[in-house]
């Protein structure tokens, strides 16, 4: 499989401060991408310069074979890049339905039956078929959860970048989500997926990229990784 993500050199800093130091990456197009590191390590602030909501002080993010580092986060949406929050972001005086329809239309392009078609389909791969008619500030948290993954999916991305979903979860709620990604990557999806519940990385990715101080520490299968001594004294503390 090709490429769908290349990162070169990435960098940026907040004065004397460097929260991405050089970062160099690539994505392979299919691929469930992990990402750990300890609070502080740049993981979010990764996903803010992947989406466009962050601008770098150096470096080049490609997407799909085009340079997008200058692109904003509305025109990273339109290419097919679509990410979720740790804090999910509903309207919530809107229904679950309508939140996916703004997302379909405004960054996937849908309108009219083609909209309606695709955001059943995405209510009912993730589970939400019952709560279509529920206000979005109404859903418990599981729920809530879930219908972020879902407005990232109605903008029918290709990469999608996931950002701590099982926080907070019980072991069978976990569960649940790791199939949730898997199918959404058998959908067609490639997906970067930050998290710190440590098992969903070891079992649902691919390949796992641990960050410390901005800086890469390892990039490789979730087995080596974490075997790898720097990581064990950074992020586990041994």
């Amino acid at each position: 499989m090709s490429d769908i993500l290349s990162v070169r050199n990435l960098r940026k800093s907040f004065g004397a401060v460097h929260v991405a130091s050089g970062l160099d990456f690539s994505v392979i197009e299919g691929e469930i991408l992990g990402v750990i590191g300890p609070n502080g390590a740049g993981k979010t602030t990764l996903f803010g310069l992947l989406s466009g909501q962050i601008e770098p002080s150096a470096g080049s993010v490609m997407f799909r074979g085009e340079d997008i580092t200058a692109l904003p986060p509305h025109d990273r949406a339109r290419r097919g890049i679509a990410r979720t929050y740790q804090v999910p972001r509903p309207f919530g005086q809107m229904t679950v339905f309508d939140n996916l329809r703004v997302a379909a239309t405004f960054a996937g392009g849908l309108h009219g039956p083609d909209a309606v078609q695709w955001i059943e389909r995405t209510l009912s791969a993730t589970g939400l078929a019952r709560y279509a008619d529920t206000l979005a500030g109404r859903l418990p948290l599981l729920v809530r959860k879930r219908h972020e993954l879902a407005r990232a999916l109605a903008m029918r991305p290709k990469l999608l970048l996931i950002d701590e979903v099982a926080a907070g979860l019980t072991e069978q709620e976990v569960n649940g989500f790791i199939e949730l990604i898997r199918r959404i990557r058998n959908m067609g999806t490639t997906i970067v997926w930050i998290e710190h519940v440590m098992r969903t990385m070891l079992t649902a990715t691919d390949r796992l990229m641990a960050l410390a101080g901005g800086e890469i520490l390892a990039l490789d299968t979730p087995q080596e990784v974490i075997r790898r001594p720097e990581v064990k004294r950074v992020y586990l503390g041994t």
